[in-house]
């Protein structure tokens, strides 16, 4: 049964490892492959981006299939996490094989990271190695098309959207020919997710119509927004981070369009996005499990639907976001400002 989720493209797991208290306030998120890896592709836009085996995925290179995709917080230093994947694959068997044993794998693991630090209150606090294979882990332990925990959780955990909180959310959708086609969005942007002048979620707009909260009601939230954004200035350091998957077959080069395109879905749902301090990257997956259809533009219906679920996801990612108390005060929720403006 569907969850509306990444992890309805069958095979592809979800783990978090969240570090919360105590000066912490970040985490990782690990998207595990189903045995065997899956095609890969990746599309960077944002200014100051933080990543990691990203060159392995040009379609020129020869790296065919990954099999798992880090998210993290900590900024560089966060992508430490990637190591603990490294070394929980690598204990399977699982990588790309180098020698005449079995055992002779390297695994790629593509990773990316958000700013978060200090947010927690201690700069230092911040994903390593041993996140990392927690979080696998946690993928791993999860059954196959399982919920996935949105909000506030492994690499949303410190994200923060504008001058509220942000978080992971995800998404998915059924397209006529089966194929399946899902997305995991880390929402944590310099730009806003909300419209200044109603306060209605950029990516609801986009959905369709909208009930706008009540005059009074955005009245307040702006007054608490422009708390916040005082508060924390100067705007900090952030990053989108999305994976979008599809049980269709693709080439290296399929997936990586659809990884591009995957950026109209945030662009939709975040303004403004791209920008010299956001670091913003989208992965593909592909599992190769539904034949992609015959003709030139069979890829087409997978791009369309990739925006949309990305789009989704971070609506569904600021709406299950959490309170977060930092040292200096926290930022508020979309619930907590907006909760009474639901969709039509």
């Amino acid at each position: 049964m569907a969850v509306d989720a990444l992890t309805d493209v069958a095979g592809v797991r979800v783990g978090h490892a969240t570090r919360t208290g105590g000066g912490w306030l970040t985490g990782t998120t690990v998207v595990l492959a189903p045995e065997g890896g899956a095609v890969a592709g990746v599309d960077v836009r944002g200014g100051g981006p933080g990543t990691k085996e990203t060159d392995a995925l040009d379609p020129r290179n020869v790296v065919q299939k990954v099999d798992a995709i880090v998210l993290t917080g900590g900024s560089a230093y966060g992508l430490d996490a990637a190591s603990g994947v490294m070394a929980w694959l690598e204990e399977r068997g699982r990588g790309v094989r180098v020698g005449p044993d079995p055992s002779h794998v390297v695994p790629v693991v593509p990773a990316a990271c958000v700013f978060d630090l200090g947010r927690g209150g201690d700069f230092r606090a911040r994903p390593d190695a041993a996140t990392g294979r927690a979080a696998v882990e946690a993928a791993a332990a999860s059954a196959v098309g399982s919920v996935v925990p949105e909000g506030c959780v492994g690499a949303g955990t410190g994200a923060v959207a504008g001058a509220m909180k942000g978080g992971v959310g995800t998404a998915s959708a059924v397209l006529p020919s089966g194929i399946t086609v899902a997305a995991l969005v880390v929402v944590n942007a310099i730009g806003a997710v909300t419209d200044p002048e109603t306060g209605v979620l950029y990516g609801e707009l986009f959905q369709g119509r909208v009930r706008c909260p009540e005059e009074r009601v955005h009245e307040v939230a702006r007054r608490r927004l422009a708390e916040s954004a005082a508060r924390h200035a100067p705007p900090p350091l952030n990053t989108t981070l999305a994976v979008v998957a599809t049980d269709a077959e693709l080439t290296k080069a399929q997936a990586q369009k659809l990884a591009g395109v995957g950026h109209d879905g945030i662009a939709r749902g975040v303004r403004p996005v791209h920008l010299l301090n956001d670091g913003d990257t989208v992965f593909a997956l592909a599992t190769g499990a539904r034949d992609l259809g015959d003709g030139p533009l069979a890829l087409n219906e997978v791009l369309a639907a990739g925006a949309d679920v990305v789009t989704r996801a971070i609506v569904r990612g600021i709406r299950a976001a959490a309170p977060a108390e930092g040292v200096d005060g926290g930022w508020p929720t979309y619930e907590s400002l907006y909760g009474g403006a639901q969709r039509l």
